[in-house]
């Protein structure tokens, strides 16, 4: 009994080693936007979060995989959210919440970014000053992020 109990504990460290070696998620990236709403994202409102604000869209996907429009990076935010960009097009960010599975870094056109049931996409400019503001999406794009390859 003794003896099975220790390969048990020796079993589970050498689970949470293995375990442990895995990708480690980037550190967030936080964003100055040009735009102040009374009702951003994560404002409270009787206990619950605003994960929706003005010039968000929302997708209902079910659970389906959400692809990268275009060559790029992506990269979390601190708000469980990610931000997908592009040296070809350096003057706009696109905001996507509601993934999981999430895959961060450098990621080909057509390569899956995460799944989501419930996607809330913003589409961000870089403005003179430095700030980002949110701009209308065209329907266009939003297909990009839906299909099933480049």
């Amino acid at each position: 009994m003794l003896l099975s109990f220790a390969k048990c504990i020796s079993l589970g460290l050498v689970l949470s080693l293995i375990g442990g070696c895995g990708r480690s998620t980037p550190a967030p990236r936080i964003l100055n936007l040009h735009q102040n709403w009374s009702l951003p994202m994560g404002t409270e409102i009787s206990g619950y979060p605003v994960s929706s604000s003005l010039g968000d869209i929302s997708l209902e996907l079910g659970g389906d995989a959400v692809r990268m429009p275009f060559n790029g990076t992506v990269e979390p935010t601190a708000m469980d959210c990610v931000l997908v960009s592009s040296d070809d097009i350096p003057a706009y960010l696109f905001r996507l919440c509601g993934l999981s599975r999430t895959q961060f870094g450098p990621r080909q056109q057509g390569q899956t970014i995460g799944r989501a049931h419930h996607l809330i996409f913003a589409m961000l400019r870089r403005e003179p000053d430095g700030t980002w503001a949110m701009v209308e999406p065209s329907a266009q794009f939003i297909k990009q992020l839906l299909k099933s390859s480049p």
